[in-house]
């Protein structure tokens, strides 16, 4: 299932320096396709973890996001070890969901992860072009995914009509602007020393492209899981 709840803290960055802004880009990447990587690996050596053991991968996964907050200004290798730890474990976490949809409706993966590059591609572009400032996008769409998280419980114990439907679209919605608003981020780099967010921004990259490709899992299967 969805886990909007794994988006993480977001640092604010000031205006263009274009040099440091295409480092930064392509080591904030870079992390970005290491998270990933780490994230396959969690998800396959945990193909037949069972649900339970998940959620306990699934918190120390979070704690090593929240880490990652507290390491970033004092240890840049302490905050990459977490990122390294925190793309296994979350991977860990997702193994039995994702195995469970393999067996049963693989084309439905495939589909999902196609629709979220497309989905990343396009909103992030929009996000890096754009010369308005989104914080306060990304501020109305962090108290959004607090009432989805809200509306997610609901859904557990209230039964409405297309309501799978709706939460993953509203979601699609909220990650949209999540997105726009780090990938924004990328280009508003001051000086070499904001490279030391990397990791961190590469961790909310990575949670946006996450959380997008698990919204689109729930409308291609239907809300299965």
């Amino acid at each position: 299932m969805s886990n909007p709840a794994l988006y993480g803290g977001r640092g604010q960055f000031g205006a263009v320096s274009a040099s440091p802004t295409r480092t930064l880009f392509s080591q904030t990447m870079g992390y970005v396709a290491l998270t990933a990587g780490l994230f396959a690996v969690g998800a396959y050596l945990g193909r037949d973890l069972s649900y339970g053991l998940g959620i306990v991968w699934f918190i120390a996964a979070l704690a090593c996001l929240f880490g990652m907050n507290f390491a970033v200004r004092r240890s840049a290798n302490v905050t990459v070890a977490l990122l390294v730890g925190f793309g296994l474990l979350i991977g860990l976490a997702l193994a039995p969901t994702l195995a469970y949809y393999a067996g049963t409706d693989p084309g439905a993966l495939s589909t999902s992860g196609g629709a979220t590059a497309l989905f990343i591609a396009g909103f992030g572009a929009a996000g890096y072009a754009t010369r308005r400032d989104l914080s306060a996008l990304a501020r109305i769409c962090f108290f959004a995914l607090i009432a989805l998280i809200v509306f997610g419980i609901v859904l557990i114990f209230v039964h409405i009509p297309n309501g799978d439907l709706i939460y993953s679209v509203l979601g699609l919605v909220i990650f949209a602007g999540f997105t726009m608003f780090d990938f924004q981020r990328l280009r508003r780099a001051r000086t070499s020393a904001d490279l030391t967010v990397a990791p961190l921004l590469a961790a909310s990259i990575f949670l946006d492209v996450l959380n997008v490709f698990l919204f689109f899992l729930r409308i291609f299967t239907g809300g299965r899981r």
